[in-house]
């Protein structure tokens, strides 16, 4: 079978509702919960997923094309954009795969609870997707597996079973267990419940010495970021609710990584695996395929420029209008245009790649940023694996050179980055593709609580250390208020 089983749910479920629903079969989402319109339309949801391989070398996603190869069909018109294939996370140091780097250091953070997995795909053979912009949900199944020609029979089973699913109430949330708090041997305390492997002197210095590297020539920018420890007693759906609270965005996600789901502790000996939760506002890459030509449209859209949000609205303007002409800003955000654009070309046509919005500001939850759009056209012989390999990981969250920045973030930040400026993505069966930067991200051990929340900032030759400091603290007071902990970190 080529076409999946499409079922129409009415009334549709909310997003919480059905992730409740499917809470102990180590649900997967994708969901936009702000911005309407474009970049706020859709949400996706599955669970009881099945792993797919991953490949090694400079192909490590040559089993994904040709199972999606194999499978290929095109999309149902007016329906959401993925309709079944492949969903998956790749942490940030999976761009090894494509650059020669230094080998990641653990650092004291990891050694704690266990490095997470560098990437894991799994194969969405059937999930719920949302149109928030007409109101309709729509309960798809494809019957596709990871060896097997599609089956009918299966893509019954796999509808009838998620729809039995949503018709049972909620389920509760495990029974919390009271998480394992952060040795003080990680670094100290900078807020109740909250500790960071950088001092402030020593993230200010490591600001520092990136501003001589770029006054000499080495780099124009790089983007150094700093871990916050916390905890979390709850279940990963728990919290990922109580972050869609606190920090709505539009390429937000909930991801199982390692140890099976909610539920498993992972054995004698075992570490449990991790859950990783994002409230990101930002898309790395998206691809649409035109059913018509084939032609396959690339979009990114980087976020370089960041202010804290002001409650008087009047206060709040003149924050954009402040933004919106910062000269280090904008700048900022134009090399890391550049640098996309670069990227880009490597597999698109020559004079396909364009910035049709450049430095445009956009409101969240608590701050303010510049965002730049970048787009292009696939080259036929290229396709959205080949551009993941271009483009991986994210320049907005490494600098400019790419490959030099990521030495110095290797140099310079005290543990690596795991999940955090990677990226989360699905993968449909007519070619197309969406994939977010992991930022405003979570790593929850689910073994012990345990819980990584690193945020960062461009730095550039005019960038001020105390200042890049506060900016990381800025961007973390809302992911930071769903643990209950202050989101005004200590000096």
């Amino acid at each position: 079978m080529k076409a999946p089983l499409v079922q129409e749910l009415t009334p549709p479920p909310t997003v919480p509702t059905a992730l409740r629903q499917v809470a102990d079969a180590a649900p997967v989402l994708l969901e936009s919960v702000s911005r309407p319109g474009r970049l706020g339309r859709y949400s996706f949801l599955t669970a009881d997923a099945t792993d797919l391989p991953l490949g090694t070398g400079d192909e490590p996603f040559a089993p994904l094309r040709s199972l999606l190869d194999r499978n290929k069909a095109p999309a149902i018109a007016g329906l959401p954009p993925f309709q079944g294939g492949a969903v998956g996370l790749l942490g940030y140091e999976f761009g090894g795969h494509f650059e020669r780097l230094p080998a990641p250091e653990a650092g004291e953070v990891w050694r704690e609870i266990g490095i997470p997995p560098v990437a894991s795909v799994l194969l969405a053979d059937w999930l719920i997707a949302w149109d928030h912009d007409i109101g309709r949900a729509w309960a798809i199944s494809t019957g596709i597996t990871r060896n097997e020609a599609p089956s009918a029979t299966r893509a019954q089973q796999r509808l009838d079973g998620a729809l039995a699913r949503l018709a049972r109430p909620p389920q509760p949330a495990p029974e919390a267990r009271r998480s394992s708090p952060w040795p003080a041997s990680v670094g100290p305390e900078i807020a109740p419940g909250v500790r960071s492997p950088f001092t402030r002197a020593e993230y200010e210095a490591a600001v520092a010495e990136t501003v001589e590297l770029i006054c000499a020539g080495d780099i124009f920018q790089a983007n150094l970021s700093q871990p916050l420890l916390t905890t979390f007693d709850g279940s990963a759906v728990d919290l990922y609710e109580r972050v869609r609270q606190a920090n709505p965005a539009p390429f937000a996600g909930l991801f199982p990584l390692g140890g099976g789901g909610e539920g498993d502790d992972g054995g004698e000996g075992g570490d449990g695996g991790f859950d990783v939760v994002s409230a990101s506002p930002e898309r790395f890459l998206s691809v649409a395929v035109n059913p018509e030509t084939g032609a396959a449209e690339v979009e990114a859209r980087p976020i370089k420029g960041t202010r804290r949000r002001k409650a008087s609205p009047t206060l709040d303007l003149w924050v954009g209008d402040e933004l919106r002409q910062s000269g280090k800003d904008r700048a900022e955000n134009v090399m890391i245009v550049d640098l996309l654009r670069n990227d880009l070309s490597r597999v698109c046509a020559p004079g396909s790649v364009r910035a049709p919005a450049l430095c445009e500001l956009e409101r969240y939850e608590t701050v303010a940023h510049l965002v730049s759009e970048v787009r292009g056209t696939l080259r036929p012989d290229e396709d959205r694996w080949s551009l993941l390999a271009a483009a991986f990981p994210c320049g907005s969250i490494t600098g400019a050179p790419k490959v030099r920045a990521m030495e110095i973030i290797h140099d310079l930040e005290p543990a690596a980055r795991g999940p955090y400026c990677g990226s989360l993505f699905w993968a449909g069966r007519d070619g197309s593709l969406d994939a977010n930067v992991l930022i405003r991200t979570v790593t929850r051990h689910r073994a012990t609580g345990r819980c990584v929340v690193p945020v960062g900032g461009g730095i550039t030759a005019r960038s001020d250390p105390a200042a890049e400091y506060e900016e990381t603290l800025h961007k973390a007071a809302a992911t930071l208020r769903a643990f209950d902990a202050s989101s005004e970190p200590l000096s």
